[in-house]
């Protein structure tokens, strides 16, 4: 599967695209309790980068890889099977089954005081309907598994499914936007490399305790990997992970932390706008807090060809694909509710140099989409150190899963980027622009006033910037900078705008930036 199939069967699913690989059949009998720590799997997964990369076969029986949609929906996970069910502690954990899309399953181990023991599948462990899955063997493996907590034993709060694909919810419990252990070679001209999580061992917690540890040994033809996440239920779930990379090979585009999203149409981009409810998208919007501490707001769009922009910077801060809008009436939507997705923010930990992340880029990489089905968003951090065989890489971030970051500007935000055709109302058009309207609020607008001196500093890389202003806006104690941008030809080259709100020479806002593609000649009505 390409990486749109991947994600398009992930979303419908309300999971995750392609399994993590584990072989299947022939394999001894599972073995007793062996003693695990995480500097065990560190030296596990150096090994596996030592030798050549073994590609997983598919070996599912034939009644589960031709297993149709309607089937696979109905294998669904016996509640009182999941691991710690009528024990008193926080966590239960319940499996995926493998069939349909999820064709390499995983294998997954429960680790108690430091001796870690194979979970066996059981064919009673799940509802079958009319299914007759036969004898199948202890050593199937699943899918991949799902974490709920005591606050709610009906509705999970994270699951890992999926090559290296997990997601996780805050307080709303509304699913939304991915996160991925690694992601390699996104947005290059040639198929993009997906790791896969293979193997898990989930550590049982200690009665009374709200965090719950999850190890896992990462694959791929590039590199292999361990991995440690420590997470934390609440208001915005919180997970500590902790990568430890070994390159078989030098990676062109390593993504550290990959954050994967949808944005079909919006206020911003309508080009896709035929269905009745007005947006539609997970996330609306990249957030950067800069190494030299610049706030900046990248809205998202749906280009019309893949497009890869980099931030540069030195030990971030951090960075999110973030749903800022969080209106109902804005989106219309009482299926998948889009208002309570939630956003997703990369706080960087420690990193190679055993301090921060040092120097390189967040990515953002659009794909063009028709489709609200499609995951057409990824954006991660990029070391600006080449990755070399043989190496260590080390990275340590938390993940904060819900309706806010952790952490805000002090400055006043965007809260809504409109677009329209350019021009003075009430006067003909003698040439083509197009019209940005950027509403900002918070900080210290709201106690500024409107008499207050605020200017619109408009830039951009290519065309003419004219009609600029920074007007007030009451209804949310703001202000809204119009601008129109005048394209100087009749390319369709995109161009970079940059937008920030001073009173004086002083910052009230954070950075707003946009690129921004002319449309074909031939579509450049001026009504």
């Amino acid at each position: 599967m390409n990486r749109r199939e991947l994600l398009r069967a992930a979303t419908a699913l309300s999971l995750y695209g392609l399994p993590a690989a584990a072989l299947l059949g022939g394999r001894a009998a599972a073995a007793p309790a062996a003693p695990f720590d995480y500097a065990w799997l560190k030296g596990r997964a150096r090994t596996l980068a030592a030798a050549a990369y073994v590609e997983p076969k598919n070996e599912l029986p034939e009644v589960l890889d031709s297993i149709s949609w309607d089937d696979y929906q109905k294998l669904s996970f016996v509640k009182k099977h999941a691991l710690w069910h009528g024990d008193d502690l926080a966590f239960r954990v319940e499996m995926f089954h493998p069939g349909l899309f999820f064709k390499h399953p995983v294998q997954i181990f429960e680790l108690v005081d430091g001796q870690a023991r194979h979970v066996d599948y059981d064919p009673d462990q799940f509802e079958t309907g009319h299914l007759k899955l036969g004898r199948l063997s202890k050593n199937l493996g699943y899918a991949g598994f799902r974490l709920l907590h005591h606050s709610d034993w009906t509705r999970d709060i994270a699951a890992f499914l999926g090559a290296s694909y997990f997601r996780a919810v805050g307080a709303e419990r509304q699913y939304g936007l991915s996160a991925r252990g690694l992601a390699i070679d996104t947005g290059l001209p040639r198929p993009e490399e997906f790791p896969r999580f293979t193997t898990f061992w989930i550590e049982r917690p200690a009665a009374g305790s709200n965090e719950l540890v999850v190890y896992a040994l990462l694959d791929s033809p590039s590199v292999a990997g361990a991995y440690r996440f420590g997470i934390v239920p609440g208001e915005n779930l919180t997970m500590d992970v902790d990568a430890a990379l070994y390159p078989r090979k030098p990676i062109e585009r390593l993504g550290i932390a990959p954050l994967t999203s949808m944005y079909q149409t919006g206020e911003n981009d309508r080009r896709f706008a035929y269905d009745f409810r007005p947006e539609i998208h997970d996330s609306d919007g990249l957030a950067l807090a800069t190494g030299a501490g610049e706030w900046i707001w990248r809205p998202l769009v749906n280009p019309r060809d893949v497009r890869v922009n980099s931030f540069f910077d030195d030990n971030p801060r951090g960075f999110g694909l973030l749903q800022r809008d969080r209106d109902f009436d804005h989106y219309q939507d009482d299926g998948v509710w889009y208002d309570r997705r939630p956003s997703l923010w990369v706080e960087p930990r420690n990193g190679p140099a055993g301090t921060g992340w040092g120097k390189g880029a967040v990515q953002l990489v659009e794909i063009p989409t028709v489709d609200e089905t499609f995951d057409n968003i990824v954006a991660f951090w990029n070391p600006q150190t080449p990755v070399q065989a043989g190496e260590e890489y080390l990275f340590g971030y938390r993940l904060h899963w819900g309706a806010r970051p952790p952490v805000q500007p002090a400055l006043a935000t965007v809260q809504a980027t409109r677009t329209g055709l350019g021009g003075v109302i009430g006067q003909k058009r003698e040439y083509f622009s197009w019209r940005f309207a950027v509403d900002f609020a918070g900080g210290a607008l709201a106690l500024l006033g409107d008499e207050a001196d605020i200017e619109a500093e408009v830039s951009a890389s290519r065309g003419r910037i004219e009609l600029v202003s920074a007007r007030p806006l009451t209804p949310i104690r703001g202000r809204r900078a119009l601008f129109d941008i005048v394209p100087p030809d009749e390319s369709t080259e995109p161009i970079d705008l940059r937008l920030v709100l001073r009173n004086g020479r002083q910052p009230v806002s954070e950075t707003w930036v946009y690129q921004w593609q002319p449309p074909p000649a031939g579509e450049r009505k001026l009504y």
